[in-house]
């Protein structure tokens, strides 16, 4: 009996003990404490951005940054239908209505040309989700945003270090939002991160995370805000992550080399499809993922049910916003993403990952199949 294959892991090898105990040890366990400080100043290094902010997670970090853009009721945000729901939560959190595009067949991101139709006189901004790793048509989308006077909003949750023409996603839009859910390329457990290069939209977001309180008068509130903020050992553990963020996605990059390699025969005869990577991108496989084709011997439902059997721990892709009951829109016009959804599986991808473990995972994938 083969060990259980998690679909995805932590890895905790770096400074992560050293740091949280010393936070401990100092008694700054809270939302005070230099690692915070540290962990914004070297996120904002890597990813080239000028502002890191810091929160208690990353829906939080997409609130934030639409209240910095003012979004109201009776605005429409574009984002795309495939991705995880906090991207329109965040949306409806703020009275605003989120407007559904569908997705590219072969990368899955968000379809620009589905984003032009999708422009009406409410339209405030997109949000594009560079999702599982693979960055967005950015180049397109930025001209469209500059057309029709919209801000880019990039939901960069699973994509941290990916690039895209050589700049690093997050840093391309106006602002860049991460997660550091525990799945996540690097974690904190829960927490999130902003990024922008705009002095007055950093310092909107840091006002509202921090219930409002003006920076130069303590107990002093001249808006509504909200406890949005990240406690020291949270940010103490995201900087020891980010010390080996390098190694983190180096690693995961191999887990997606050997499946490639194990999963060519399937491609190669059509029996799975895999996700394209975004030209001139870089992707850092959050998660690696195949595609069922139509005419499967066996569904992607009955795939998994076989896999868990084998202690292989996987998950279906996203279920497509537009048919969920907060969303419900039969008019969303989205037919690829929910044709994509329906067969989709995300396989194992972290970096504890062995060769011998994805030779495994392959193997039993071509034993069903195949037959």
């Amino acid at each position: 009996m083969s060990r259980f294959i998690q679909v995805s892991a932590p890895d905790l090898s770096g400074n992560e003990k050293k740091y949280v105990n010393d936070c401990i040890d100092t008694s700054w366990i809270s939302s005070n404490g230099t690692y915070i400080k540290r962990f914004e100043e070297n996120f904002a290094q890597f990813t080239g951005a000028k502002h890191a902010v810091s929160c208690c997670n990353g829906t939080v970090a997409l609130h934030l940054a639409l209240l910095a853009f003012d979004i109201k009721p009776g605005d429409e945000v574009i984002v795309p239908s495939l991705t995880f729901i906090s991207t329109a939560n965040a949306v409806k959190y703020c009275g605003a209505t989120p407007v559904f595009a569908d997705c590219l067949p072969d990368t899955w991101n968000i379809d620009p040309l589905d984003i032009k139709k999708k422009i009406t006189p409410n339209t405030k901004g997109i949000i594009p989700v560079h999702l599982y790793g693979n960055p967005c048509e950015m180049d397109e989308i930025m001209a469209i945003a500059k057309k029709h006077d919209l801000f880019v909003l990039e939901d960069t949750a699973e994509s941290h270090g990916a690039k895209h023409n050589g700049k690093t996603t997050g840093a391309i839009g106006d602002i860049g939002i991460f997660s550091f859910f525990g799945n996540k390329i690097i974690t904190t457990g829960e927490g999130g991160m902003i990024i922008t290069d705009n002095d007055e939209l950093a310092n909107k977001m840091r006002l509202l995370k921090g219930q409002g309180m003006d920076p130069n008068r303590r107990y002093w509130f001249n808006i509504v805000g909200y406890n949005y903020r990240m406690t020291n050992i949270e940010a103490a553990i995201g900087l020891a992550q980010l010390e080996n963020i390098n190694e983190h996605i180096k690693n995961r990059g191999q887990v997606a080399d050997w499946y490639k390699e194990f999963l060519a025969p399937l491609v190669e005869n059509g029996q799975i499809i895999l996700q394209k990577i975004t030209p001139n991108s870089e992707n850092v496989w959050w998660m690696f993922s195949i595609l069922l084709p139509e005419k499967s011997r066996i569904n992607r439902d009955e795939l998994a049910e076989k896999l868990l059997k084998d202690s292989i721990e996987t998950r279906p892709l996203f279920y497509p916003m537009h048919i969920m009951p907060p969303y419900l829109d039969k008019n969303a016009a989205c037919p690829i993403s929910e044709q994509i959804a329906l067969k989709g599986l995300n396989l194992p991808t972290h970096a504890k990952l062995t060769r011998d473990d994805v030779l495994f995972v392959c193997e039993k994938i071509k034993q069903y199949m195949i037959g």
